[in-house]
């Protein structure tokens, strides 16, 4: 892996739009969006994930009339609906394009198209551009090609930017990456906007709050090293976190909740942090007598941070844990344990194995590229900030694998340089030994080159019968719910993996939903398909079912009735239903089972 190269970063120049960033970006969008559309855009015919089916519910709602400040999401959850701890700071763009799109079609239908279509795709095109930028600030130009093929191939294959995607993920990237840019700039109008996209990933998600302490430490380690020169930028980062906590608590936290203390969702915790840490920096930025010194620099950071911690241990100590920690221990074991993006890798590699090399293998390459360089080079101060998230980012994932979202995007900025210092190699020594090299480079570069090998090794080695698995999609198209869509609204049972598809696709509400808010509704479902018939029939009457639903290839259906072999679910799916449920005749058959609730007394 050795490299001639050095990340001692490629300014533009005089360049035309045609040659620049923002054009590769754009036409990496068109090209995108043409596989997208040669595919029949199948994220909106039915195949997008939970987060992207309820976001564009919510935003439904939104566009509809229901208040800005409410959350609620009525027809999911027990009585009186679910609190989503969801942002309106998604919501609202996704709105606006479907609310432009609509007034010009004149179908409410194709707003709503356009917007699933046209928002995942610029937040692709935001991505790469910023991407690109961070390159442009670290790399040589001749590792800019392989960046922009590198960046592209992996944006899209991590999904989060395909049509329909719009659930918070991709626009929390798309805000990291601007962070970034805007920190490895000098001057304190880039402080500032750091801060604003800081302050705005928190926002969007308290997934990021790792991110936004690398960022904070980046900030304040820079002003502790060169002082006098950081301080403007360090000020602006700062004061720009302070105001924009306030202005984002203002904008989206109703009066009647400002003193609410959540720890998912933007609220007096995170204002009251943000503020101290935000003021409490530009503070220590302005003052000359706190900055004087290295050591009086030092010294005045540690008493923030030591102000900090103490703030969040004696007022927010609950928010220390992991977002999941309190859940009710039958919400863990049926739920929690079957959700994908949030298992750890120890997880992963007993229950997919074949999925696991894609989400390590190129960060770890990458990491190991970045150490061979630093050691050779040393540390510069772009480099470390590239560094350290991709660090905090292999972490994440290492805990919970959705983090790869974040970790494998960053791991192109060092392949690429790889990549590129071996084209230099191929130019400057033709033969099959460089040629062979610069390929090799190439496809162990790309993670979904380790995704194909790990399936296909998967495929011969596994034991026969075990690579036959359910399909993720059922019950998840518009078509399987049809008949649903048809009948009276009425409170469905249903896997909670199912719920954001009902609500997406038809009128009924649903008690279950794969949120961990949801605790009252996802205890109900939960009882009721693990518990014997008696129990679940007093579930049923008690949250006023009328409809059970059962999806038979759904992967939450088999891990629900495997672990609860003797309750109504796994009876159901082996034929035995109580005699209180009675078949929707036309749905006999069918992907989505439905069957009428018929109680004595009901």
């Amino acid at each position: 892996m050795a490299s001639e190269m050095t990340m001692v970063g490629a300014r533009p120049g005089k360049e035309s739009f045609w040659q620049g960033d923002a054009f590769r970006a754009l036409a990496a969008m068109l090209v995108v969006g043409a596989i997208a559309a040669a595919g029949g855009f199948g994220k909106l015919s039915g195949t997008a994930d939970n987060d992207s089916m309820l976001r564009l519910v919510q935003v439904r709602d939104l566009v509809a009339g229901q208040g800005w400040f409410d959350l609620h999401q009525y027809r999911m959850g027990a009585e009186g609906g679910l609190l989503m701890h969801w942002s309106r700071l998604v919501d609202a763009p996704i709105a606006a394009i479907m609310l432009v799109a609509t007034a010009v079609t004149g179908s409410p239908a194709a707003g709503e198209t356009v917007a699933l279509i046209a928002w995942p795709l610029l937040l692709f095109a935001a991505a790469l551009y910023l991407l690109l930028r961070i390159g442009r600030e670290l790399l040589p130009e001749e590792a800019l090609f392989p960046l922009t093929i590198l960046g592209a191939a992996t944006l899209y294959y991590v999904g989060i930017f395909a049509p329909g995607a719009i659930d918070h993920h991709n626009l929390q990237l798309v805000l990291m990456l601007a962070m970034m840019v805007f920190l490895l700039s000098p001057g304190t109008g880039a402080g500032v906007a750091a801060g604003v996209a800081a302050v705005l990933m928190l926002a969007v998600g308290m997934e990021t709050v790792p991110y936004v302490a690398v960022g904070g430490l980046f900030v304040s380690g820079w002003y502790l090293l060169r002082g006098e020169k950081a301080r403007g930028a360090t000020a602006g980062f700062g004061t720009a976190f302070a105001a924009a906590s306030g202005a984002v608590f203002v904008a989206t936290v109703p009066a009647a909740q400002w003193g609410a203390a959540y720890c998912d969702a933007f609220s007096v915790v995170q204002l009251t942090i943000g503020m101290v840490a935000g003021l409490g920096l530009a503070l220590v930025a302005a003052s000359s007598v706190l900055s004087a010194s290295p050591w009086r620099r030092a010294g005045s950071l540690a008493a923030l941070g030591a102000v900090v911690a103490v703030l969040a241990v004696a007022f927010y100590p609950q928010c220390l844990s992991g977002p999941y920690a309190n859940l009710p221990p039958m919400m863990q074991h049926y739920w929690l344990d079957g959700i994908g993006e949030a298992q750890s890798i120890l997880t992963m590699l007993a229950n997919e194995p074949e999925a696991t090399a894609g989400h390590y293998v190129t960060v770890l390459l990458a990491l190991v590229i970045f150490a061979r360089h630093m050691r050779r080079t040393g540390v510069r101060r772009g480099e470390s900030l590239v560094a350290a998230m991709l660090v905090v980012a292999l972490l994440v994932s290492i805990w919970q694998v959705r983090g790869s979202r974040f970790s494998l995007p960053l791991a192109c900025l060092p392949l690429a340089m790889w990549v590129g210092s071996l084209r230099i190699r191929a130019q400057a020594t033709p033969g099959a030994a460089s040629s062979l090299s610069l390929a090799g480079a190439w496809l162990a570069s790309f993670h979904v080159t380790w995704i194909l090998a790990s399936l296909g090794l998967w495929t011969l080695l596994a034991p026969a019968g075990s690579t036959s698995k359910p399909t993720a999609e059922a019950c998840l198209k518009p078509a399987d719910h049809a008949l649903l869509a048809a009948l009276p609204p009425t409170e469905v049972l249903v896997i909670s993996n199912l719920g954001a598809p009902m609500l997406r696709y038809t009128p009924q509400s649903v008690l279950a939903g794969p949120y961990h808010r949801n605790v009252a509704g996802n205890l109900a479902a939960l009882s009721a398909f693990t518990g014997s018939p008696e129990l679940a029939a007093g579930v049923v009457r008690d949250n006023g079912v009328g409809l059970v639903a059962i999806c038979r290839g759904n992967p939450e259906t088999n891990f629900l009735a495997r672990r609860a072999p003797d309750g109504m679910l796994a009876g159901m799916l082996a034929g035995e239903r109580p005699d209180w449920l009675e078949i929707v005749p036309e749905s006999a058959g069918q992907p989505l089972e439905l069957y009428r609730v018929s109680l004595p007394g009901g």
